[in-house]
């Protein structure tokens, strides 16, 4: 219902074309690296992130605000900017995003208590208006694609990209639980002893989630995506702009070459 109403609202068409283009070579390269990676190359994941793959970003900011949100705020991000960026209508806006309380020109801040937070995770959560700029979108997709069940945490849940996070693993629903699969590879220790070294080989499914592999690859993308954008959310716009300044540039030398052609043509 979302990106439905949101589609009917008109982009430029230079940006459009843009946002096309990259968002086709986005989903070639994620199918290409589906095809050929595995859990043991988790740390050659790529995001493939795409600021002006409109549709990524307004499905990302849904996704936020119903698992994000409650956690994590973006305190330097307005509602009425993420609408303005995204062509979310401001009623659309107010349904389905911000909550109960709040308004549009106030800043995406989540409800959670920080002194609970510490209570109850050790740490207040972050805010993650700059975690994609800071840590970079390939950890992002890394950590959200990583969750396994851990027992011995009191979360019940591990990372393999951030050991021993606070977060739980609160997407376990939409893409299931699993469990980590080590393998046991020789190796030879300081003293040249070969010693016998625990490897991550791979995950095993324990529990299904809602989503299939591919809808929680689209899930993770489309939040990391939307980070990107909250991290700059100037990008795409100067991405767009920089195309006719090059253009300009080029324009004006060339005439500036003429010109001084003109003027030294007589000059032996």
């Amino acid at each position: 219902m979302l990106i439905s109403a949101l589609s009917k609202k008109r982009m430029p068409a230079l940006l459009l074309a843009v946002a096309l283009a990259a968002a086709a070579t986005g989903a070639t390269r994620a199918r290409a690296a589906d095809e050929t990676s595995s859990d043991a190359d988790w740390q050659s994941w790529t995001a493939n992130a795409n600021v002006t793959d409109v549709a990524s970003l307004q499905r990302g900011a849904r996704d936020f605000a119903g698992y994000c949100l409650g956690c994590h705020s973006l305190e330097y991000e307005r509602w009425s900017r993420l609408a303005k960026d995204l062509s979310i209508p401001e009623a659309l806006l107010v349904k389905d995003l911000i909550p109960p309380g709040e308004k549009p020109t106030g800043y995406i801040i989540s409800p959670m208590i920080p002194a609970d937070a510490e209570k109850w995770f050790g740490k207040a959560p972050p805010d993650l208006s700059l975690i994609a700029r800071a840590r970079g979108t390939d950890y992002l997709y890394q950590y959200l694609k990583t969750f396994y069940v851990d027992s011995s945490r009191a979360t019940g849940a591990n990372n393999l990209a951030f050991p021993q996070s606070a977060m739980p693993d609160v997407v376990s629903p939409l893409e299931g639980l699993k469990v980590p699969v080590y393998k046991s590879v020789e190796t030879e220790g300081p003293d040249g002893k070969k010693v016998q070294e625990q490897i991550f080989d791979h995950f095993k499914q324990i529990a299904p989630g809602r989503m299939t592999p591919q809808q929680y690859d689209q899930f993770v993308h489309d939040v990391v995506n939307f980070l990107d954008y909250v991290g700059d959310p100037q990008r795409a716009l100067r991405q767009a702009m920089g195309i006719w300044v090059i253009l300009f540039l080029l324009a004006f030398s060339w005439l500036a070459w003429l010109l001084k052609r003109e003027f030294w043509k007589d000059v032996k």
